[in-house]
């Protein structure tokens, strides 16, 4: 018994990886802190574009909305909390590079 997939995901699917890969290369070709949180949020928007893809080709969109509502809960409380410790750092060392993350004490 073979699934069937759709001819339309395999574009969805090249869209999120697409997202995947440009969110990846915007958290490691940069040391600039801002950058890595919008690399991070980039792979969290493409997350949940696969968790709606995925619940609309599967004809379980209920839970795919659960789980899309979950993770931008997750995705928001990170990007508070990684935002309060950017603005930390910046204040204390005038800069946004990574290397003054190991000057950190905690």
């Amino acid at each position: 018994m073979a699934i069937e997939i759709p001819q339309s995901f395999w574009l969805y699917f090249i869209f999120f990886a697409l997202l995947l890969v440009d969110g990846l290369w915007c958290m490691l070709a940069t040391r600039n802190l801002v950058r890595i949180l919008i690399g991070v949020e980039i792979l969290m928007k493409s997350v949940t574009f696969l968790l709606i893809v995925a619940g609309y080709f599967s004809g379980r969109m209920a839970l795919a909305q659960a789980l899309v509502i979950t993770v931008i809960v997750i995705e928001v409380v990170v990007v508070v909390v990684v935002a309060g410790v950017i603005l930390g750092l910046f204040r204390e060392h005038d800069s946004l590079d990574v290397e003054n993350t190991r000057e950190m004490k905690g």
